[in-house]
């Protein structure tokens, strides 16, 4: 008989407990998937002669939005009934710990404030919407592979019964059967969807059409996310009777939004690089010099 070989998964999901205060694994990812975007944010700016006094406001608009965002999505888009339903649901809407968040969300009330943040900085400085969205939808990739490795460290969000010698048993939720680890198939296709458009920006810029990068993130992201739904258990109950979850229904605008940002791009045909009024006319170092 052949022993079959599954991962029994029982990690504690506090990092360090410090008295009443607890920190977690999912926290530290989280932060350090925006530590990082700061960090490539800042090789972007410097590449293209945006100034990075900005960093610090841009920072802090991603910041907002990502949490705020996240959290209303799960509450509007997953449970509403509870949230609005009553006034101690209503509470819990500030208690992102009670519930979890919703990436669909996020990724909405991103759009949002990158809107407000290119409508503000923007024009002095020789960007627009579409440029912040091209460089942040790289960032994001990234930090979405960190997000969802904190899922892993919590044992939420995970598939189906499998028979894969990689199912695995997570022992904190009482599971006796191996599931797909769908946080980690959305991981690895976060982290090699960012690898793909951070080599096209860093070999490929001066060739590259404003669009491509956002377009491209949302294709791949939300194709594979919409691929991956289909062998995850359903996260409320009101799934089980839907032929496609929430979060593929959630995601299809978002696939047809990349395809059109993308013949858009093709279209237009204008350059994806930043041209600050400053440095326009060395923008060709910039794109040289600084690869």
């Amino acid at each position: 008989m052949i022993e079959m070989l599954f991962i029994n998964w029982n990690v504690d999901p506090v990092f360090l407990n410090l008295g009443p205060l607890q920190i977690r694994w999912y926290g530290l990812l989280f932060i350090s998937g925006f530590i990082l975007g700061w960090y490539i944010f800042r090789w972007f700016f410097r590449r293209e002669g945006v100034p990075e006094t900005l960093l610090d406001p841009l920072l802090f608009t991603l910041l907002i939005c990502t949490i705020v965002g996240a959290r209303l999505g799960h509450c509007i888009f997953y449970q509403p009934d509870y949230y609005f339903g009553s006034w101690a649901g209503f509470w819990e809407i500030f208690m992102p710990w009670k519930g979890g968040l919703a990436s669909h969300g996020g990724a909405i009330a991103l759009l949002l404030g990158m809107w407000w943040f290119s409508a503000r900085y923007g024009k002095p400085h020789g960007f627009d919407f579409l440029w912040i969205m091209d460089h942040l939808c790289i960032a994001v990739a990234f930090a979405g592979c960190f997000i969802r490795l904190g899922n892993l460290m919590n044992s939420e969000i995970y598939g189906n019964v499998t028979s894969l010698p990689w199912g695995f048993i997570f022992e904190r939720n009482g599971e006796t059967e191996p599931k797909h680890p769908t946080q980690l198939y959305e991981a690895l296709s976060y982290l090699f969807l960012g690898l793909f458009l951070i080599w096209v920006y860093w070999k490929r810029l001066d060739k590259t059409k404003r669009g491509f990068f956002f377009g491209a993130f949302l294709v791949g992201c939300f194709g594979m996310r919409f691929i991956i739904e289909f062998i995850k258990e359903p996260q409320v109950e009101f799934e089980t009777n839907m032929t496609l979850d929430m979060g593929q229904w959630l995601s299809v605008p978002f696939i047809i939004a990349g395809i059109a940002i993308l013949v858009y791009s093709y279209a237009k045909k204008a350059p994806a690089a930043a041209e600050p009024p400053i440095s326009q006319a060395k923008r060709g170092k910039h794109l040289l010099g600084r690869g």
